[in-house]
């Protein structure tokens, strides 16, 4: 079954530009699929695997996003879960930071393929991006644990921007481990959804990281 196939059966029917994803997410696979062949960028090829778990994992937490006008997406790696949910949210700015050059100049590509006008890609480091502000929300899929993610990003959560980091089922000890360096950020951390992705392909956690309140 072909990619836009899968996308077309796995995807909500109620997520918004749900055809334009279909669509342009179905080429962003093929554009992996041809590039994996020379550059490393997942293991996850099968059609039905990399529907679900590259775009509809992507995507379905997109309501927490609703509202912010930039987002950062640290690590970006192929694009993932940027792209998708720059093309569920139009009006939302996108940067993704990607420091492997020529992950970056792939990602780059399949932006201009897709004519995803709300997305710009940067060939650095997330954390140095931040520095220049101007970002209502980071998000990341293939973070480090959340006290390593805390000492990257601590200072951006402090200036108000909230933090929304892409987990697995056993993110419970992860934020036991980050609670003191949360304490001394003046940071939270919430769990702000769970989700089971189909085909037992496994539970799925957002967690939030805020300023406290009165802390921004």
């Amino acid at each position: 079954m072909s990619f836009q196939a899968e996308l077309e059966r796995v995807l909500p029917a109620d997520i918004p530009h749900r055809a334009v994803l279909v669509t342009k997410a179905a080429r962003h696979l093929e554009l992996v699929v041809e590039v994996n062949q020379y550059l490393n960028l997942t293991r996850i090829t099968d059609p039905h695997e990399a529907a679900i778990k590259h775009v509809l994992d992507s995507v379905i937490p997109w309501r927490l996003f609703q509202g912010a006008r930039h987002v950062m997406d640290a690590g970006t790696g192929p694009g993932f879960p940027g792209v998708p949910l720059a093309l569920v949210l139009p009006d939302t700015q996108f940067t993704l930071a990607e420091s492997t050059g020529k992950k970056a100049r792939f990602v780059e590509s399949v932006a201009e393929q897709l004519e995803a006008g709300n997305v710009t890609v940067e060939a650095r480091r997330a954390e140095d991006l931040i520095r220049e502000g101007g970002y209502d929300v980071i998000t990341a899929r293939a973070m480090a644990p959340l006290d390593k993610a805390l000492d990257l990003f601590g200072a951006a959560l402090k200036k108000g921007t909230r933090a929304l980091f892409y987990k697995g089922p056993d993110v419970d000890r992860e934020i036991a481990e980050a609670a003191m360096q949360a304490k001394k950020l003046h940071v939270s951390l919430r769990v702000a959804m769970r989700y089971e992705l189909p085909a037992g392909f496994g539970t799925r956690t957002i967690v939030e990281v805020s300023a406290e309140t009165g802390r921004h």
